[in-house]
């Protein structure tokens, strides 16, 4: 890969035009280069830029710097590591705003799978794009883009070629962080604590200038994670639903249903009600009350989030007669929910159960458009990067106002 790299070295410098003309356009100087920049000498000349700029230019590995967690712990230190160097396909961004999803404490404390430390996180990115590779026509430099959790798959399989690249069936997922990149030597992914990502522009998501920018980045995994799944089972006005855990992504499948005109109940084991009348929804139960056993044979879909331990039986019997039920929570393996097999087979009527898993591309593109345009956003609380190990511990103990989101500016490089 290394080889292939340098062999395309030169065509980056030939067309190096095409970066230094929008460095100039984001403002980092009419004198970025000193010699005319379609000179294959230009990038010698050019003079030092954030983000990689320069290394992009030369086509060589980009350096980036971050926050990373060395352990197991919740503690967060600044990184320097590299970036694999700018394709002709790729797109190099500057990441403004990184979300905090409860699976990132998931991964750095290795409940699902073992991590490979250190780890920097983050699968919500917002960024502006600051470099394009010459092959590139899906992004100009100044354009917004979102990342999600996948920054590459194989393309060639049935489920890529279906635009479900999360279910790549020739396991060539590459997940956006703490993934072994086999389209790149097998180097390890890094994520959005930190200033620059290079990927595909086939996994980078069109982000308009009019988004509200410090609330685009949770779309990118709680957004589509709850989109989906909504989408697939067809939910429409008048349907009755139900969604079970007002995190980060219950609350925007709340608005999600609430905007398609369905009728939403909300549970959770604490008291959100005011929040979740406010974000549309026509009642908030609190499961520990009598109220909750009250529901069986009422909803024609329902949406759990719950990352922790529950009763997924204790929600399925509540389904309507051919209702359906998605899981979209992911609990740590030593919490792992309870379904009794017995009790789910014996309350049949067709009521389904299924799990879903973020979305492709393309979907994704389209949660974020019909967001943008119905001004569905999360509710965010903005943090600098040096909060890191404080927030994991508001959003372990479900505290959190339902978003964090790190304002990367206040990341120094």
């Amino acid at each position: 890969m290394q080889n292939e790299h340098n062999k395309t070295r030169r065509e980056f410098l030939l067309t190096s035009a095409k970066i230094a003309g929008g460095a100039a356009a984001l403002g980092f100087g009419a004198n970025l280069f000193a010699q005319n920049a379609s000179n294959a000498n230009a990038a010698n000349t050019a003079t030092s830029t954030p983000f990689g700029l320069q290394e992009a230019l030369k086509g060589e590995e980009i350096p980036s710097v971050g926050y990373a967690a060395h352990s197991k712990d919740w503690k967060f230190k600044p990184f320097q590591f590299t970036r694999h160097p700018l394709g002709a396909n790729d797109v190099l961004l500057q990441i403004l705003y990184a979300g905090i999803c409860h699976s990132d404490l998931h991964s750095v404390s290795g409940d699902h799978h073992p991590p490979t430390y250190p780890i920097v996180p983050g699968h919500e990115i917002l960024g502006k794009v600051v470099a394009v590779g010459k092959n590139v026509s899906k992004f100009k430099v100044g354009d917004y883009a979102g990342v999600g959790c996948m920054v590459n798959s194989c393309g060639e399989c049935e489920a890529c070629k279906a635009s479900k690249e999360q279910y790549c069936t020739n396991s060539k997922t590459i997940y956006t962080y703490n993934s072994k990149d086999v389209f790149h030597g097998g180097a390890n992914t890094y994520g959005g604590y930190s200033n620059n990502i290079v990927l595909s522009e086939k996994f980078a998501i069109k982000v308009p200038k009019n988004a509200e920018l410090e609330k685009v980045a949770p779309l990118l995994c709680a957004g589509i994670t709850t989109y989906s799944p909504i989408m697939f089972s067809r939910v429409k006005k008048g349907d009755k639903v139900a969604v079970a855990g007002l995190g980060g992504l219950g609350h925007m499948a709340l608005q999600y249903m609430a905007k398609l005109g369905a009728e939403v109940t909300c549970f959770d084991i604490v008291d959100k009600k005011d929040a979740c009348l406010a974000l549309g929804a026509k009642e908030f139960v609190n499961v520990k009350s009598p109220r909750f056993s009250e529901f069986a044979n009422t909803f024609d879909f329902i949406i759990s989030t719950i990352p922790y331990h529950y009763d997924v039986n204790a929600y399925h019997k509540m389904l309507k007669f051919g209702g359906e039920m998605a899981i979209v929570g992911l609990p740590a393996s030593k919490d792992k929910p309870k379904l009794d097999f017995d009790a789910f087979v014996w309350n049949f009527q067709n009521k389904k159960l299924y799990p879903s898993v973020i979305g492709g591309i393309k979907e994704t593109q389209e949660m974020l458009d019909f967001s943008v345009k119905n001004r569905i956003y999360p509710k965010v609380q903005i943090i600098p990067i040096n909060q890191l190990d404080e927030a994991y511990k508001v959003v372990a103990a479900g505290k959190a106002d339902f978003r964090f989101v790190i304002d990367m500016s206040s990341l120094k490089v």
